[in-house]
């Protein structure tokens, strides 16, 4: 039986715009995930607890948005939606649900420019309703002369190779899929790239690894990527430090002594690693001449 709940808000205002996604709103069709990936910014905290067992459908959420976008729109506050920043708005449960293509249905009719992040293959079902966004969405005031695409999509990966996303994301759609995904929406005239995040030290920053993944994403045609390092909360059974540590143990026990030393003090890796981890980024990025930024340079 598929859980519901009602909530009494669904559009969420931000307090400041990201850089990278440009969330003026965010959506959360659902509560909860059934991606199970490990390493989730998510897990650590209280939204975090038994992700798996709370995934859940609002069920009022798309008489909710027609109610906020209407106003905003009275109000001509239009800004980017991104759809989601909690939780994926592509889960498994989507394909019977289709409470995420309902809510796309919404935001087209009022004109709102979307921002969907995701680590599935199912959004090629709704490049439909999003090739129509990106065509009448209005932007806001402050983007309109830096911006020339309403829609955005973002595939999200920590790795390009299914058998160590099978570890690190068990739930989720294999990378194959999401990169075959990634193609078509460029094919389709997407603005479209990835978010390389996070990577796992030692497992795929690796030299080797990150030029393969730079070749496939360049070959793909992304048009920007968003790379972020490792970051790990909590030391509960469901949070996110231990389970990484968990399966570092299993699956790369010769790595165990580094991970217990770079988070020993703290969420993030040590201050040398992330500064070393931004420069090859820089480089990365200029070598295949990618950028960090939705917004042309």
């Amino acid at each position: 039986m598929i859980r519901t709940v009602v909530v009494k808000s669904i559009l969420n205002k931000t307090k400041r715009r990201d850089p990278w996604f440009l969330d003026d709103y965010t959506l959360n069709p659902y509560s909860g995930c059934s991606f199970n990936c490990q390493y989730c910014y998510i897990r650590g905290s209280k939204y975090g607890i038994n992700m798996e067992e709370k995934l859940s459908v609002k069920s009022n959420a798309v008489g909710l948005l027609e109610r906020q976008l209407s106003l905003r729109a009275r109000k001509k506050q239009y800004g980017i939606i991104v759809l989601s920043s909690a939780t994926d708005p592509y889960l498994q449960i989507e394909k019977t649900q289709q409470l995420t293509r309902r809510l796309l249905e919404v935001i087209l009719h009022y004109r709102f420019p979307v921002h969907v992040i995701t680590k599935s293959d199912l959004v090629g079902r709704d490049f439909d309703l999003l090739q129509a966004i990106d065509q009448t969405a209005i932007l806001p005031g402050d983007l309109q002369d830096k911006l020339s695409h309403k829609v955005f999509i973002t595939f999200s990966f920590s790795t390009i190779s299914d058998t160590i996303a099978h570890i690190f994301e068990p739930g989720a759609t294999p990378p194959s899929l999401r990169l075959g995904t990634l193609k078509t929406a460029i094919q389709h005239g997407f603005h479209s790239g990835v978010s390389l995040m996070p990577l796992l030290p030692f497992i795929t920053d690796t030299a080797t690894h990150l030029d393969e993944m730079f070749q496939a994403f360049k070959t793909a045609g992304a048009a920007y990527i968003f790379p972020a390092t490792l970051t790990l909360f909590g030391s509960g059974p469901a949070d996110s430090k231990t389970l990484v540590m968990n399966a570092v143990a299993k699956h790369y026990p010769h790595l165990m002594e580094k991970y217990q030393r770079f988070f020993a003090d703290g969420p993030q890796m040590p201050a040398y690693y992330r500064q070393a981890f931004s420069q090859k980024m820089e480089e990365l990025c200029r070598q295949y001449g990618l950028r960090n930024s939705l917004i042309p340079s």
